[in-house]
């Protein structure tokens, strides 16, 4: 095959790290079944907001970032963490909220956070991550560090005035940091149709002096170019950009939304684009890993999440004489 006919992520990466990305993409897929079963057993209090579906936009748009490079979630970010190398038992026994979780048990589901590969956090304000990530890109330039800030965020959130901030303040000063907008089509049960004066998020890049690109988020090989593009382009001080992965979530928005603003029409024929499936068949074409290849990885990822549920339930849960702990940075230190 000629190779201007082979998607970018073939050409661009090695074979063991297209494996790995695979694998990455199917614990966010399991985790998120795992939270879900967990949760409808009563080990998990509150809500949650998965996002099976849109492991893609997730595991792409990290493809090209080291640990130093950061990145900034939302309240659907699990796949974000795992995307970024979190530990899942780590993150399981936050969900739980044990002492041995990410923040110690207090964030839960909407608030890990692992600096030490880069993440910043999950936030459960909408566009909350958005000006994180410019001060995050504002400081790496400023101490000439080479990191570049990927800021997911939903399509919720361009309209929130925080957006439109963010991506002024990163361009006036081209600041390292890749607005990656996941529209998954729905801002709660409010259709993008209905709230958003513009055909694609990404056409509101040139207001902003600043590329901007809309890609199909469930192809991984679409997703990985063009997000790479916009970090190689961040890291040679030439500023930001947006990119727009068009997606689409399986499940309600948390686990209170009874999903009666779609057609089990529309979630079946979005369901037929499984970002995992497609990608297991491009590394079958390009001869990267055998059927039998991938159906080893589903049933390791599926051991890892089932070690690390057990991991979490047998951790401590905090006293509740420590509830202020971790509250001012010395203690943390400590």
């Amino acid at each position: 095959m000629p190779e201007a006919n082979v998607p970018y992520a073939i050409r661009a990466y090695s074979p063991e790290q297209l494996r790995d990305a695979l694998k990455k993409m199917m614990l966010i897929r399991k985790f998120e079944e795992g939270a879900e079963d967990s949760y409808t057993r009563g080990l998990i209090h509150g809500t949650m907001h998965l996002s099976i579906g849109q492991e893609a936009s997730a595991v792409g748009s990290c493809m090209s970032l080291s640990d130093e490079d950061k990145i900034t979630s939302t309240h659907r970010g699990h796949g974000h963490c795992v995307a970024k190398g979190a530990d899942l038992g780590k993150m399981f026994a936050e969900f739980f909220g044990k002492e041995s979780g990410y923040c110690r048990g207090r964030g839960g589901s909407m608030h890990i956070a692992d600096v030490s590969k880069g993440n910043l956090g999950a936030n459960g304000i909408v566009g909350g991550g958005l000006p994180i990530a410019v001060g995050a890109a504002l400081s790496a330039k400023r101490l000439g560090t080479g990191a570049v800030t990927v800021c997911f965020f939903g399509d919720g959130a361009n309209n929130e005035g925080a957006f439109h901030e963010a991506l002024n303040m990163a361009s006036v000063w081209k600041l390292p940091v890749v607005f990656v907008c996941e529209n998954n089509k729905y801002g709660m049960s409010t259709s993008i149709e209905r709230s958003t004066a513009v055909k694609n998020i990404a056409d509101r890049a040139v207001a902003y002096s600043m590329p901007g690109l809309t890609v199909d988020g469930n192809d991984f090989s679409t997703v990985t170019e063009a997000v790479d593009a916009a970090v190689s382009r961040a890291r040679n001080g030439e500023g930001p950009s947006l990119i727009e992965n068009i997606t689409y979530r399986w499940r309600g928005h948390s686990k209170s939304d009874r999903n009666r603003y779609r057609t089990k029409e529309e979630i079946a024929d979005w369901m037929k684009l499984d970002p995992i499936v497609r990608m297991s068949e491009l590394l079958v074409q390009h001869d990267v890993c055998s059927a039998e290849d991938i159906e080893a990885m589903e049933a390791e990822a599926a051991k890892v999440i089932e070690d690390a549920i057990e991991f979490a339930s047998k951790g401590e849960n905090p006293k509740a004489e420590d509830a202020t702990r971790f509250v001012y940075t010395d203690e943390a230190a400590a």
